[in-house]
């Protein structure tokens, strides 16, 4: 693997594309999957050629997604990456609803720690900012926690720039996850300018669109021209910002190999 395709987040030298494993769960994001041994070989898969950094959050299932990670990685390589998130609640199949109360993000995180069988989180985002609550409770309590050892770095997710900065006053801030890719770039560009002075790293969610960055597979030989088109999106994707770790998600190992395949060929140029 090409050392190009390597990069530093919260710390830790990684594959520079990683794993969302938001679809680990049932429809919905609620709920277990029916696939779950298929699931954990698919995870085992993706760290065995390669892929590092693997990014859940307390929500997915809820606990669901946690739980599968655990599963299939403890005890952990220390090469790996667990990102994890907190500060929704879920109150069904496609409800979701900020709280960032400290208490309640106190709470995820303890959550967080139990299920993963972890001391402390290599990366834990604030899922979403709770408009109904200072920023700076937020931060603090994340603060709190990190201070406390069970946080080793701190992330935000759908966040602004203003925000960004507000928060990095308070606590130093590891990561930002927003919305990116080819089609939706308006929101994070700043973002991404801010995250290279201040070297932060930048993990789009959605990189692909939620698929509509690779449709246009109109061959016949639709598997070969969908592959064209993922190394097309993952190379734009990484030649964008050396500070891009995308996180794609899939539940397919044909789009997994898809995606690895392209870190094997060791190019970022096409």
């Amino acid at each position: 693997m090409n050392t190009s395709f390597f990069g530093n987040i919260a710390g830790k030298k990684v594959c520079r594309l990683g794993y969302g494993a938001m679809r680990i769960t049932g429809p919905g994001i609620w709920g277990p999957p029916s696939n779950e041994r298929e699931l954990i070989s698919l995870l085992r898969l993706a760290s065995e050629l390669g892929i590092h950094h693997f990014d859940t959050a307390d929500a997915y299932g809820p606990n669901v997604s946690e739980e599968i990670i655990k599963k299939a990685f403890y005890p952990y390589n220390e090469k790996l990456l667990i990102a994890t998130k907190g500060g929704f609640t879920r109150g069904g199949p496609g409800e979701w609803q900020a709280n960032g109360d400290p208490k309640y993000l106190r709470k995820c995180l303890e959550g967080s720690l139990l299920r993963l069988k972890l001391e402390a989180i290599d990366l834990y985002y604030l899922h979403r900012i709770d408009e109904e609550i200072p920023l700076y409770v937020q931060i603090n309590e994340l603060s709190n926690m990190k201070k406390e050892g069970k946080i080793k770095n701190i992330g935000l997710s759908k966040v602004t720039l203003q925000q960004i900065e507000e928060a990095n006053k308070i606590e130093k801030i590891a990561a930002i996850q927003n919305k990116f890719n080819r089609l939706y770039q308006t929101e994070s560009h700043e973002i991404i300018k801010w995250c290279e002075t201040n070297n932060i790293a930048f993990v789009p969610y959605a990189p692909f669109g939620i698929g509509k960055c690779l449709e246009g597979a109109k061959t016949n030989d639709i598997l070969s021209k969908n592959s064209q088109l993922v190394s097309a999106e993952i190379s734009w994707l990484l030649n964008y910002s050396p500070n891009l770790f995308p996180i794609p998600s899939t539940t397919n190992l044909m789009h997994l190999e898809q995606n690895l395949k392209f870190i094997q060929n060791g190019s970022l140029d096409l």
